[in-house]
């Protein structure tokens, strides 16, 4: 007797496999659905998985049966499985790596199993939504919004509609993200706030936690397994109906999500850099138009690719209108001040003393820890580029060359500038450690220096950053971990980022905009009467002026001209493939490039050699249209797919190259 197909389904696991066909036995017939849990044999072993549906096409061979079913209720909605089947087709990644970064290991523990003896339909949980006591709450309002506004009204019926629209606040300050954020919460349920560092979770949740109680509760990695277990259980229950948590909260098994915001959805750490390499505000975009619910991007210096989007339609932006005071912004011209110390002015150590003698508190932030890789003429400023690429050539020592890191053009350090000719050549830098020494001796003053390389334990971290709140320490020295830890905004009175061409000038296409982004974020942590200093050879360069004014506006179009020269996102796709072998692919690569499609570009192969000893090649690929570049990267991953000893890596939409 042929069986029917309605007595076959697919189970997707936690490992890197495609769906598996099982038989349903006959007890589980119509209780399973999917986004279910069950477990199955693989290998003579039983792994828990999740139903993705009934199977329409029947492998050959034997078929094993499911051996258990677990819940009442499927802990995967249908819109978050069609989320999992678009991740995987997006970032080409198999399903069940996607299934594995999308649910933590707690979910798969925190349902019970379902007795075989149970026939018919599923029981659902009663889903009740705790609305909690209004009473116990103080009363709120959030005065410097204008919720008259016309923008802002078009965001609140969206989000009380349950309507699929993405807004995106550019705000005057991070304080005002979060007062807009808290104010939105009390119009909507069933929410996800996502916010790109720990820290800056850990301090927003207490504000969130005394004005919905226990509605709020936190997921993220930083938490023990119990605690995640916890949440997991309170989500699942309809408990907590406001999610809280950083990248990995976008995939809270909420049954239905109404709201979805990013804070400052900027951020890089948004992006995952291991598995499926996906972009937290793009998934939460994607999830809010799979399940009809609004999204709110906000930042106080939002992504390129977010404006440029909301001057193409897709995003509608709000932005208030007032004055908004911050502090001064002071640009250091170089050339021609004086220093007591490379890379220390006469301007900022002398601000640094009048500041210290008031009994305030001064920030010196550096790009780097180490030695610096860039040549800059001291001439005309010119940084040696990759002249296809048009980005930083970077210095690696050990070989004395010159190399770009998109596409692996190699050259001699030029003995004379390529743009003046003239011989005055320096290579940019100094470490966090020499210039603490030196700030010590021209202040004579003890100074506490927060980087990587002072500790990488995360309590001793904690301890550093916690020394920075104390009243005995006046100066801090750090790098982009002390920016991004300590999170009391206005606690400073001076900021001097002291090798801001170094930021400027990384090998990345998108070297300015993550500067402004830096420095934007430094201001934030300067009471709004202080002062920042920013030390550059290049005062002319538009990003200095916009900085200087405050003016976004100016810094976007003339990045967008920029950007359209050299054909970057947002007028262009990337995509970044990444070889790991301990054999040379060279040739066969460039083989495989020659034969590329015609509406994609290909930069490489880039050559270098990881930690192991081993080959790593990276091919950058550019195009315009999105269809093109998948088309091509699995035609190139298909010459490899039998070579058991090439790693291959894909990246979609590459932050860093």
């Amino acid at each position: 007797m042929i069986k029917s197909y309605m007595e076959f389904i697919d189970i997707l696991f936690p490992l890197n496999l495609g769906p598996l066909t099982y038989r349903c036995p006959e007890e589980f017939s119509g209780v399973v659905m999917p986004g279910m849990i069950v477990s199955a044999p693989i290998k003579n072993k039983l792994v828990k998985g999740i139903v993705l549906g009934k199977a329409f096409k029947i492998p050959s061979g034997e078929i094993k049966d499911i051996h258990k079913v677990y819940g009442e209720a499927p802990i995967l909605s249908s819109c978050m499985v069609n989320l999992l089947k678009w991740m995987s087709g997006y970032y080409l990644t198999e399903q069940g790596i996607v299934l594995k970064n999308m649910l933590p290991r707690e979910a798969f523990t925190k349902v019970k199993q379902r007795k075989k003896r149970v026939r018919g339909p599923a029981c659902r949980p009663s889903g009740r939504d705790k609305e909690g006591s209004e009473g116990g709450w103080r009363d709120y309002q959030l005065h410097i919004i204008n919720i008259n506004d016309k923008t802002v009204a078009s965001f609140i019926d969206s989000i009380t509609q349950n309507i699929y629209r993405t807004f995106l606040l550019h705000a005057p300050s991070s304080t005002y993200e979060y007062l807009f954020l808290i104010e939105m919460l009390t119009k909507t349920k069933n929410a996800i706030l996502l916010i790109p560092e720990l820290s800056l979770v850990n301090n927003f949740y207490p504000n969130l936690s005394e004005r919905f109680r226990e509605r709020v509760c936190l997921l993220h990695s930083g938490l023990s397994r119990g605690k995640r277990s916890e949440s997991i259980e309170r989500i699942l229950s309809g408990d907590s109906d406001i999610v809280l948590g950083t990248r990995s909260a976008v995939f809270a098994p909420l049954k239905k999500v109404n709201f979805i915001a990013v804070l400052h959805e900027h951020s890089s750490s948004y992006k995952q850099e291991d598995g499926p390499r996906y972009h937290g505000r793009d998934i939460a975009v994607m999830r809010g138009y799979i399940e009809k619910a609004t999204v709110l991007l906000s930042s106080i210096c939002p992504s390129l690719e977010s404006i440029y989007n909301c001057r193409k339609g897709k995003y509608t932006l709000i932005k208030p209108e007032g004055d908004f005071e911050k502090p001064k912004v002071r640009i250091i011209d170089m050339k021609h001040e004086k220093l007591l110390k490379p890379p220390l002015s006469k301007k900022v150590i002398d601000a640094s003393m009048r500041y210290i003698k008031n009994n305030k508190k001064v920030m010196f932030v550096i790009n780097r820890r180490g030695y610096s890789t860039l040549v800059q003429c001291t001439e005309c400023n010119y940084i040696e580029e990759c002249p296809s690429c048009r980005v930083p050539l970077v210095f690696h020592k050990q070989v004395m060359l010159l190399k770009c890191h998109y596409c692996g053009h190699m050259c001699k350090v030029p003995e004379s500038c390529r743009r003046c000719r003239s011989y005055n050549i320096e290579f940019l830098g100094a470490g966090t450690q020499k210039i603490q020494e030196d700030i010590e001796k021209l202040l004579g003053i003890k100074t506490l220096r927060l980087d990587s390389d002072i500790s990488r334990k995360k309590s001793e971290i904690e301890e550093l950053i916690g020394a920075t709140y104390r009243d005995d320490v006046k100066i801090i020295i750090g790098t982009k971990l002390m920016t991004r830890r300590v999170v009391v905004n206005g606690g400073f009175s001076m900021a001097a980022i002291l090798n801001t061409d170094l930021f400027l000038n990384q090998p990345d296409f998108r070297s300015t905009e993550k500067t402004y982004q830096e420095i934007s974020f430094i201001t934030e942590k300067i009471a709004p009467t202080g002062e920042i200093f920013i030390q550059t050879r290049m005062p002319q360069n538009y990003l200095f002026k916009s900085l200087k004014n405050y003016d976004y506006a100016t810094f976007f179009r003339e990045e967008l001209i920029r950007r359209k020269s050299i054909r970057y996102p947002p007028y262009s796709r990337l995509l970044l493939i990444r070889f790991i072998s301990k054999n040379d692919l060279s040739k066969k690569l460039s083989e495989v490039v020659e034969k590329k499609g015609k509406d994609v570009e290909i930069l490489g192969p880039s050559i270098s050699k990881n930690s192991k000893g081993e080959y790593e090649f990276k091919l950058l690929l550019k195009s315009s249209v999105r269809g093109a570049l998948h088309a091509v990267t699995k035609t190139i991953m298909e010459v490899f797919k039998d070579s058991k000893d090439i790693k291959i890596k894909v990246d979609v939409d590459p932050m860093s190259i």
